[in-house]
């Protein structure tokens, strides 16, 4: 009995986003996943029996192996490996933590800086049993990261719209934006949009070396914003020079160096974010880890809210919550304190202002 060669393309590369891998290594399963899936699938299996599916742009000598493993009905040498080097199983708290998560609050497309199309995010979110995933590409200021400008966003809006036509029963995409917080503290992108949005994500991405009274007063007017509803990944720090595993055209402006937190009073901070309603989030990605855990535990002791979210740029980074989680239990971060334990009602009836 053979396999679905696709399928098993995309799953090795959804692995190799999880595992923080090389961004060649994750292009060159999606590419072969989607000049195959051009075409017919007798036409695959006569190519590989041919030993002449290498001749298709994009499909070289370790994917073509991978198909013809799996039309031969085995499961692939490269994912086999890859699934017997996973990570350790989660403790019991962070398990209960994760499982109780129902969506993710903080996600990219290639619409910005993203390798993937909202739809295989969204596909990718509901494999891992979501019932939301919200969309938050960059705000234009950020040029880098391809951030969207007004124009740009709106059509995402009516994209969306037409997916969650089309996406299973009981599944949303919710629409959002990761907002720059700029220089005096204003959030960038049009009122009238922000106003729109399901869930506005804001974080400071310039300025981070600023002094520690001008970074609290910036920080301190964005959360005051009634449209900003979580505070997103808030030391700036970065604790891992490895590549970020960025699979789009903002690679190169998302090569993670090592960075120190940035300096602002974040007692002042946590309070000002438990008054205005704004969630603290709990960034998985491992290179950031933000905010440390000293902070999570002022945070909590604030008596904020919190959402733990990936910041992933590939579907495979959606499975990055299992870190966020990790860090969240070992501060003694309750799941009712998580934004995105809530159903997506509850969610978007308390980010309305």
């Amino acid at each position: 009995m053979t396999r679905d060669p696709i399928a098993d393309l995309r799953r090795i590369a959804f692995l190799l986003e999880r595992a923080n891998e090389a961004t060649y290594r994750v292009r060159a399963f999606r590419s072969a996943a989607s000049a195959l899936a051009a075409l017919p699938a007798a036409e695959v299996a006569q190519r590989a029996r041919a030993g002449k599916l290498t001749e298709l742009a994009g499909v070289g000598d370790v994917t073509a192996r991978c198909v013809a493993e799996s039309l031969a009905g085995e499961e692939p040498v490269y994912l086999r490996r890859l699934l017997a080097t996973e990570g350790t199983d989660l403790d019991a708290e962070a398990s209960r933590l994760r499982a109780a998560l129902r969506g993710d609050c903080h996600t990219h497309s290639d619409w910005s800086d993203g390798g993937s199309p909202i739809e295989e995010m969204a596909l990718a979110a509901v494999e891992l049993g979501h019932e939301y995933l919200v969309l938050t590409d960059h705000s234009p200021r950020l040029k880098v990261a391809r951030g969207l400008t007004a124009d740009r966003l709106r059509r995402q809006l009516d994209h969306v719209a037409q997916l969650n036509e089309a996406l299973p029963e009981g599944f949303r995409i919710l629409t959002g934006i990761e907002v720059d917080i700029l220089a005096d503290g204003s959030l960038d992108q049009e009122e009238e949009l922000l106003a729109r949005l399901d869930v506005v994500v804001g974080s400071v991405h310039s300025g981070l070396n600023d002094d520690r009274a001008k970074m609290t007063r910036r920080m301190l007017t964005a959360v005051a914003n009634p449209h900003l509803d979580i505070l997103g990944h808030c030391t700036g720090r970065m604790v891992s020079s490895r590549p970020a595993g960025v699979t789009g055209p903002g690679d190169r402006g998302h090569r993670a160096r090592t960075r120190p937190e940035s300096d602002f009073d974040a007692d002042a901070v946590f309070a000002a974010c438990v008054e205005n309603r704004t969630a603290v989030e709990i960034n998985s990605r491992p290179e950031r880890q933000d905010p440390p855990k000293r902070l999570i535990r002022r945070a909590l002791e604030a008596g904020c809210l919190f959402a733990i979210d990936t910041d992933a740029h590939a579907p495979g980074q959606l499975d990055w919550q299992r870190f966020g989680c990790e860090r969240a239990a070992r501060c003694g971060v309750p799941a009712d304190r998580v934004i995105n334990t809530w159903t997506a009602t509850d969610l978007t009836a308390w980010t309305t202002p």
